[in-house]
């Protein structure tokens, strides 16, 4: 049964290997599936000897896995900054005009007779900082209440002072809230006799009244 299943393994073409401990690295399993499937592509470049001289352009990749070229390019980044992919050469301009993609090699491999430097495995993930809030946060010198100047109080609420054409509650609920407290009030004598006027004024019309 072993020998037949080494046979059959044997003639099964080419394929990707992803390796357990790559997988298991902490720099792979925290990576979201995209820039996992631009690795794969990558690999399949790879012959045997050919490490430091794969190329990808970013349309040929974008076209592989149907995203678009400015999303792969992320892509790109976040595998070199994980550690996965070294770029030996950057993209140019040929001799002929026509551009050549930049050159990639997998740290997972052995580059120029080099052992693999496996740079993803010392990569870990970062801990969001914590937002230090200060002391005052959230807190404010403004008083709470709302206040106006006196000529203001005075043309919105004239009933704020007893003054003449003045408007009940019912019809004007506004006079009483916290957006109309007067600021500047005259002294509580000036009142007093304010409304002792009015008591002699209204007298006469409650005797009348009474009889």
């Amino acid at each position: 049964m072993g020998k037949s299943y080494k046979r059959h393994k044997r003639g099964g073409g080419r394929h990707v290997q992803l390796t357990e401990w790559l997988q298991a690295s902490e720099a792979w399993a925290t990576m979201k599936p995209a820039p996992r499937a631009l690795y794969i592509e990558l690999k399949r470049l790879f012959n045997g000897s050919n490490n430091g001289s794969l190329f990808l352009s970013h349309r040929d990749a974008a076209t592989q896995l149907n995203i678009g070229r400015d999303t792969v390019a992320n892509y790109f980044e976040e595998l070199m900054e994980r550690g996965f992919l070294v770029q030996t050469r950057r993209h140019c301009l040929g001799s002929s005009g026509v551009g050549q993609a930049a050159h990639y090699a997998l740290t997972e491999l052995p580059l120029n007779g080099s052992p693999a430097s496996k740079e993803f495995m010392q990569w870990k993930k970062q801990k969001p900082r914590r937002k230090t809030l200060h002391p005052m946060a959230g807190k404010s010198n403004t008083p709470c209440r709302k206040t106006q100047s006196l000529n203001n109080q005075m043309s919105e609420n004239p009933t704020a002072f007893a003054l003449n054409n003045a408007i009940t509650v019912s019809e004007n609920p506004a006079i009483y809230t916290s957006n109309h407290i007067p600021t500047g009030l005259k002294p509580l004598s000036e009142f007093s006799e304010a409304i002792a006027k009015t008591i002699d004024l209204a007298a006469p019309y409650s005797m009348s009244s009474a009889a």
